[in-house]
């Protein structure tokens, strides 16, 4: 019962530690575990920070096609081509497939993993509600494309909760400020980075 107690507060423990450079007692297993526990999300914060610059840098391209096509707080804009929405069609879908299959981690680095995949998730509904909107007359169109740059403003403002746990997670770690965030505007809800320059 008294491992089982100290493994229960080992898993509710900051996620960033980062152990020690000498290591736990041999003799200790609740050390041994809570160092291996450290070890492994100090190597998830840096994994999931490089995936989140991957997929921010593939997301920007969407971002800034719905800017034009459905701007945030102003009418809709001209619409987009077809193939410009298929390609984003692509790009959002390959991303949520991205975030199926999560690794289990802290509770921070699951935190932050699952703002992002429910970012992702809104943007790629966003897109899809904005295919269906192009699929209807012009004069049909205003509450679908209402409601898609609302899904998007969701996924903008989700993703920046998501980053700003991320920069937390890394400062913890030692790894200093990292700036993940999306493209955002006034009114959209979305946190920004910090003045703290990436890295320190």
């Amino acid at each position: 019962m008294a491992i089982a107690f100290a493994l229960g507060a080992l898993l509710a423990g900051p996620v960033g530690a980062v152990t020690a450079d000498k290591g736990p007692p041999a003799d200790d297993p609740v050390a041994v575990l809570r160092a291996q526990e450290a070890e492994r999300n100090a190597a998830q914060i840096v994994e999931l920070t490089s995936l989140a610059r991957q997929i921010q840098g593939s997301l920007v391209p969407v971002l800034d096609g719905l800017a034009e096509a459905v701007p945030p707080g102003a009418p809709p804009g001209p619409p987009a081509s077809q193939s410009d929405v298929e390609s984003w069609q692509v790009v959002t879908g390959d991303t949520v497939a991205v975030f199926a299959n999560p690794p289990s981690g802290g509770t921070g680095v699951n935190i932050a993993r699952s703002g992002l995949a429910a970012s992702v998730r809104a943007l790629d509904a966003a897109v899809d509600t904005y295919a269906a909107a192009l699929a209807q007359p012009s004069d049909a169109r205003g509450t679908l494309l209402e409601l898609a740059g609302r899904q998007r403003d969701i996924a903008v403002a989700t993703w920046s909760s998501a980053a700003t746990q991320l920069d937390v997670l890394n400062v913890d770690a030692g790894n200093g400020h990292v700036h993940v965030f999306l493209p955002s505007t006034p009114g959209q809800g979305a946190l920004t980075a910090d003045g703290a320059p990436e890295g320190e």
